[in-house]
């Protein structure tokens, strides 16, 4: 039973021997106490004075009283106004840290036998992956990695588009102007390299919208009738019928964006355990429109195009094939998702997609549990807002999106000048050096990145991101450093601050106690992390113990210390940190230095 627990048993028994009156414990909750007052946990008295029939302060001390009489644990109480707070003993903090210290999974929740899938990243293979996509792959490995410490057995995959008119785009204008170049006789990523085809297209589409406005056409039929949209609709034809010429040529160019795709992988630190290709799934889901006719979960219309009425659901009705029998993207969605559990068995499957998507997401959803899928219930779709930058602060190379490899090279270059200007760096090799401002870019994007609820759209500052000081991935990732420097000196002067050393330490500090407590409050952040699907609830955990162990450092003295135990201990204790930090930054993907 946890210590919350415990003290709510024993208010619900005060509520009966005091006051003669039954109080279900469940009902009762207790609060952390704020830091300017003394205590661990705060119990509110204001709702229960019509039981107590006394002041507020008059109820909190008989209740303050009766706990510390008849439980071991608390130590002393004091009573603000109607706030009850409760200290507990040092007895109480030492064991539970020992507890912790000689745990060696903690963070880590036993399996529970369930499967979970995590679908992110779902870029085009029409141009490089982007700022967008930054966040969109972040918050998809962080909540793969997050359900993984939580229990479930994780598989994170990768819905790839790689096929329609946004690849026959860039098809069309390598085919025209190509001159056979590749990402080798280039010097380009191939990711760039097609992506460059796709701007190309589009400046030519445009010049000819232009061309047929000016003789008279009218915007619209303009844009349907210019050449090159017609030969990459064409070309979208031919590809479909399986024409043996554009199906190599897609192959080559999809080629070349997957080996970029990679490339770029690798440097975020994402990875997938599992691809689809909408190439494999367009053509699903035509079956499940059946099934859906047959159970009267879809209906069809005169001109024999079928769709889903979601009116009792409060939405409209949703087309689901079109009279000509060709697919919509829900068609597709539904039999992916029966693809998905097919390969599997999942009972949950999250979606990382952008907030632009919420609507087909909820109609997906409503649709599959019509339609009774035994994964109907696990559905989530973790929709994400859009990411904003300080204008000017980064170049593009289209002019308009911020390119994830651009992105990533100026985070290094920031990082290396200021860890150079902070004189972080004395005694590093360059390889060294270099590894260092790799850690530090990637933990100051990653982080900031993570840091907002997922919900929220968001403003990016690249500058503000790097800051050694503040809710930042180089904060957190500089306090692990700087503990990781207290345990080579301990080892130097052979120190042991294994559990049994700090027996005799009976007077813990303040802001001791208050370590100890948010160190054993990490699971708890996991469980709520997990079920938020909220890598930002671990972010904020992370900022508050580094920001609790760098008040600890400044106040108390650790090598200069005289008594053995309470060495001891503050060094297990600075050990236990180190060792949370790196857990919780492993959990959003971020790596932590042992030297700064």
């Amino acid at each position: 039973m946890d210590i919350q627990q415990t003290i709510t048993n024993a208010i619900a028994s005060a509520f009966q021997a005091l006051f003669d009156h039954s109080v279900d414990s469940d009902s009762l909750s207790l609060q952390a106490t704020r830091k300017e007052f003394e205590g661990t946990y705060t119990f509110v008295m204001f709702p229960f004075l019509k039981i107590t029939k006394s002041s507020p302060e008059a109820s909190g001390e008989k209740i303050g009283a009766y706990l510390q009489e008849n439980l071991s644990v608390v130590s002393s109480f004091n009573v603000v106004k109607g706030f009850l707070n409760i200290s507990l003993s040092d007895t109480y903090w030492l064991d539970l840290f020992q507890e912790l210290a000689t745990k060696e999974d903690h963070g880590k929740f036993p399996p529970k036998n369930r499967k979970v899938m995590v679908e992110y990243s779902s870029p085009n293979t029409n141009k490089p992956l982007h700022l967008g996509h930054l966040r969109n792959n972040f918050l998809g490995f962080a909540v793969a990695r997050i359900l993984e410490a939580y229990g479930y057995e994780v598989i994170k995959s990768n819905l790839v588009n790689d096929r329609g008119i946004h690849i026959c785009k860039s098809m069309v204008a390598y085919e025209k102007l190509g001159n056979g170049e590749t990402p080798e006789s280039s010097g380009l990523k191939g990711d760039h390299l097609v992506g460059k085809y796709y701007v190309l297209f589009d400046q030519e589409y445009k010049k000819q919208i232009k061309e047929l406005t000016s003789s008279g056409m009218e915007q619209e039929a303009a844009k349907k009738t210019a050449p090159w949209m017609k030969e990459a609709q064409e070309m979208l034809v031919l590809w479909e019928a399986g024409d043996q010429t554009t199906i190599d040529l897609w192959k080559k160019l999809n080629g070349w964006v997957y080996q970029g795709f990679e490339e770029t992988y690798r440097k975020m630190g994402v990875d997938f355990d599992q691809y689809y290709y909408e190439s494999d799934t367009y053509l699903l889901g035509k079956d499940i429109v059946a099934e859906g006719l047959d159970k009267g979960v879809f209906f069809k219309k005169e001109n024999g195009s079928v769709w889903a009425d979601l009116s009792d659901e409060g939405l409209d009705e949703k087309l689901v094939l079109r009279a000509d029998g060709t697919s919509v993207y829900m068609t597709q969605d539904m039999g992916t998702a029966d693809l998905k559990y097919k390969d599997h068995r999942i009972e949950k499957s999250v979606y990382v997609v952008g907030n632009e998507q919420d609507y087909h997401f909820e109609v997906l959803f409503k649709i599959l549990r019509k339609l009774g899928r035994p994964y109907g219930n696990g559905l989530y779709h973790l929709s994400y807002g859009m990411v904003d930058l300080p204008s000017g602060k980064m170049k593009s190379r289209e002019g308009t999106v911020v390119d994830a490899d651009d992105l990533i090279a100026e985070m290094v270059d920031t990082a290396r000048e200021h860890t150079q200007e902070l004189g972080k760096i004395e005694g590093f090799s360059h390889e060294e050096a270099e590894a260092l401002y790799q850690m530090l870019a990637l933990g100051a994007l990653k982080y900031f990145l993570l840091k907002v609820d997922p919900k929220k759209r968001m403003l990016f500052n690249p500058q503000e991101s790097i800051e050694f000081q503040g809710n930042t991935g180089p904060f957190i990732q500089y306090t692990h450093a700087r503990i990781a420097a207290i345990l080579r000196k301990a080892a130097q002067i052979d120190l042991d601050y294994s559990a049994n050393q700090f027996q005799a330490y009976k007077q813990l500090e303040k802001t001791e106690q208050s370590l100890v407590f948010l160190l054993a409050d990490y699971e708890n952040k996991i469980a709520l992390a997990a079920e938020e699907l909220s890598p930002a609830v671990i972010t904020q955990y992370l900022f508050d113990l580094a920001k609790e162990y760098n008040r600890f450092y400044a106040e108390l003295p650790i090598f200069s210390e005289t008594k053995a135990e309470v060495q001891a201990f503050r060094v297990g204790l600075s050990a236990q940190v180190a060792k949370t930090i790196k857990s919780g930054m492993g959990l959003l993907g971020i790596d932590v230095p042992q030297k700064m």
